[in-house]
């Protein structure tokens, strides 16, 4: 069976490694325990376990049009990404997912999602219990960029927990970088990516940089990519500077 991955990409920037390489090693496997985590009191709350009217469709701006079943926010593939109205920059994220009790397909095909800040820079949802693919678009990865340190990945249909702390770039008034987006990951527990800088937007198949500026704020986005992922308990903390 050949490796998943490929070999004709370009090279990461400052790395070794193509942009999703075959060749890339795959993240250590631990395992983790712990249970759901509640809302802090000012958290803004993008999904109880029943209401949808935070988010709108990606394509038109319609009501969301994924379906809500016992609790849970399903994918519902054609409908498309879904994001949220409002927008935010610097943020805390909890976000629960859980992949299709169901096993279909393998590699990139099976409980493939993706967790968007800013509609922009993806952490990875996949299914990689015993399901290998490569490296950066592994669980937890800064997708096409960076893998995660472990995979923290449970079985399919267990609830798994994204903790992300997202800082947002930076430009001056000529457009010049001052400061690229960082993001902490915290799945299931574990550390995935300590305050690591993106290199620019993520992409498939492709390199990224911070050449063209974007605005400040963006929103979150969840991905429609074909499979019933299920997401629940989703709440975001706007983070502000001391003093404010």
């Amino acid at each position: 069976m050949a490796k998943p991955g490929y070999t004709d990409t370009p090279f990461i920037p400052g790395q070794k490694w193509r942009v999703h390489d075959a060749e890339r090693p795959q993240p250590r496997v631990v395992d983790t325990h712990g249970a759901p985590a509640k809302p802090p009191s000012d958290a803004i709350v993008l999904f109880d376990g029943h209401d949808t009217s935070a988010w709108i469709n990606c394509k038109d701006g319609a009501p969301c049009g994924w379906t809500v079943e016992d609790g849970a926010l399903v994918v519902k593939h054609g409908v498309g990404n879904i994001q949220t109205k409002a927008t935010f920059g610097d943020c805390q994220l909890h976000v629960e997912w859980a992949a299709p009790t169901e096993i279909e397909g393998e590699s990139q095909g099976r409980g493939n999602s993706g967790v968007f800040l800013m509609g922009l820079y993806e952490v990875q949802v996949l299914d990689n219990y015993n399901n290998p693919t490569y490296a950066d678009g592994t669980a937890g990865a800064i997708y096409g960029q960076y893998p995660p340190l472990v995979n923290a990945c449970r079985a399919p249909g267990e609830w798994q927990t994204f903790d992300i702390i997202f800082e947002a770039p930076r430009w001056d008034a000529k457009g010049a970088l001052l400061s690229p987006a960082y993001l902490t990951v915290i799945f299931n527990g574990v550390v995935l990516h300590n305050r690591q800088a993106a290199q620019g937007p993520t992409g498939h198949r492709t390199v990224s940089d911070y050449a063209t500026p974007h605005a400040a704020t963006g929103p979150l986005m969840l991905q429609d990519h074909r499979n019933p992922v299920r997401f629940r308990n989703i709440w975001i903390r706007e983070l502000k500077p001391y003093d404010v």
